[in-house]
């Protein structure tokens, strides 16, 4: 029968099989050593946990758990195909330079600044759609639209 390194005490049988140490409070303190957890990324969307013991660093070596998105595990290597012997060498073309961005066109709407500027105003004091639409002659969606679209742009 085995016994408790600590104490003494003879240990249950299939606790023998794992530990070397009894579960008395004193012991658990002295002989418990914390687990290592590591994070392997297996895809984009997830990754597994695992304890950290000689199997799971032997498949970590082995490549099992290699990250799909690079060319080697831990690395960000490039792997590069071999080019024939008998393949001349030829230079890559240049990259024409990228034109420079357009400004962006005004957006042009179907209101006018004053409706707009009214409406927002309207909108300040609490009215709704529907009335403010009433009053500055403008369907209730243009009204809508004119307040959603001060609201993404910051002004509201």
């Amino acid at each position: 029968m085995d016994k408790c390194v600590t104490c003494g005490r003879e240990l249950h049988p299939e606790r023998a099989k794992k530990y070397n140490y009894c579960m008395s409070p004193e012991c658990q303190e002295k002989n418990a050593k914390g687990l290592t957890m590591v994070a392997v990324g297996v895809n984009k969307a997830a990754e597994q946990y695992m304890i950290l013991d000689e199997n799971t660093k032997d498949e970590i070596a082995s490549g099992k758990y290699h990250d799909q998105r690079r060319g080697s595990f831990g690395t960000t290597a490039t792997v590069t195909s071999p080019v024939p012997a008998q393949a001349p060498a030829v230079a890559p073309k240049p990259r024409p330079e990228p034109r420079p961005a357009a400004a962006p066109k005004p957006t042009r709407h179907p209101w006018s600044q004053r409706q707009q500027r009214l409406a927002l105003l309207y909108n300040e004091q609490g009215l709704r759609p529907d009335e403010i639409a009433e009053k500055i002659g403008l369907s209730r969606y243009l009204v809508t639209q004119i307040i959603l679209n001060s609201r993404t742009r910051g002004k509201l």
